[in-house]
């Protein structure tokens, strides 16, 4: 990772920007006209925007282990008869995981949300609001991790120990606020799967197989995405939420020649799931809305109520 400041505060750079935006007594946001409606709405008002970010260099991902060409001969059975590969997964930890990989995920990305965090305290602000995730190369190598979202502050309120961070847009944060629920912090949840080719997953995507389902690929995905979804519930219960609601699930599948056997390919899935975890602070009453005046197509009632109004 490249940080020039061994310590757990801001950088430099991000030290000075925060300090010009306390002296200009202004703010900005990636607000739009109708997000910064609906949070004013609910006695919240932005603070400025806030980012962080981390560059990684991956180096030992893990996987480097077929899963599944040690069984049998060739990966066709030998004595044993033909046999069916086994998915492994980076929450298992089992041979030919990607769990070095995951971690190294987890941890950049809550290097970037951590920083971002961090300048919201420095302005003041209870929590961020519309929190983007990005990942992409770095020119000079590696991978950049970067979090922005704008930090919000409901005036008069005590300053809380720990921020929140929610990508829930201005809308939605503002909906769940009169609904009796808050933020309490951005939660992932990432797996990583890979499974070889066995003697079933070659059968079934041959020339000639026709329309058949390919059970190894099926078997692939599902638990993979289990895997995230258990990964995701880990990291609620570890912030000590009720709930998720889910604004972003990705999948990402590719393949590799197979490291132990020529002529094999080993599939690789990548499942993501981004959310905001979420708890209750009061009860929300459903009370009947109030009648709204509609424009009647009855001609007739329309003339009645121009009388009644007159000219």
């Amino acid at each position: 990772m490249t940080a020039d400041h061994p310590g757990g505060g801001l950088p430099p750079a991000a030290e000075a920007r925060l300090a010009e935006i306390r002296r200009s007594g202004t703010w900005g946001s990636a607000l739009t006209t109708d997000e910064f409606a609906a949070i004013r709405s609910v006695g919240f008002e932005p603070v400025g925007q806030v980012l962080g970010a981390a560059v990684y260099n991956i180096g030992y991902s893990g996987g480097y282990a077929c899963p599944g060409a040690w069984a049998g001969y060739g990966g066709y059975g030998g004595f044993a008869g033909p046999y069916r590969s086994v998915t492994a997964l980076s929450g298992s930890g089992s041979l030919g995981s990607y769990a070095p990989m995951v971690q190294t995920l987890y941890e950049a990305r809550r290097q970037a949300i951590g920083r971002m965090v961090a300048e919201c305290a420095e302005l003041g602000g209870h929590g961020v609001v519309g929190v983007l995730l990005t990942i992409r190369p770095f020119p000079a190598g590696g991978l950049e991790f970067k979090a922005i979202g704008t930090a919000v502050r409901a005036p008069g309120a005590v300053p809380l120990k720990q921020p929140f961070t929610s990508d829930l847009s201005g809308q939605d944060f503002a909906k769940l606020i009169m609904a009796g629920w808050v933020p309490v912090a951005l939660v992932l949840g990432i797996s990583i799967g890979a499974r070889h080719d066995d003697w079933l997953t070659v059968n079934q995507t041959s020339w000639g197989s026709g329309n058949t389902e390919v059970h190894g690929y099926t078997e692939l995905v599902n638990q993979t995405r289990h895997d995230s979804r258990s990964q995701l519930e880990r990291d609620v219960t570890r912030h000590g939420a009720d709930g998720v609601v889910v604004q972003s699930m990705d999948m990402r599948v590719r393949e590799r020649e197979c490291s132990m056997q020529e002529g094999r390919r080993d599939h690789i899935v990548e499942a993501t799931i981004i959310g905001t975890a979420t708890a209750r602070f009061a009860r929300s009453e459903h009370r009947q809305p109030e009648p709204l005046a509609i424009l009647s197509l009855d001609p007739q009632r329309r003339q009645a109520a121009r009388v009644r109004l007159g000219p």
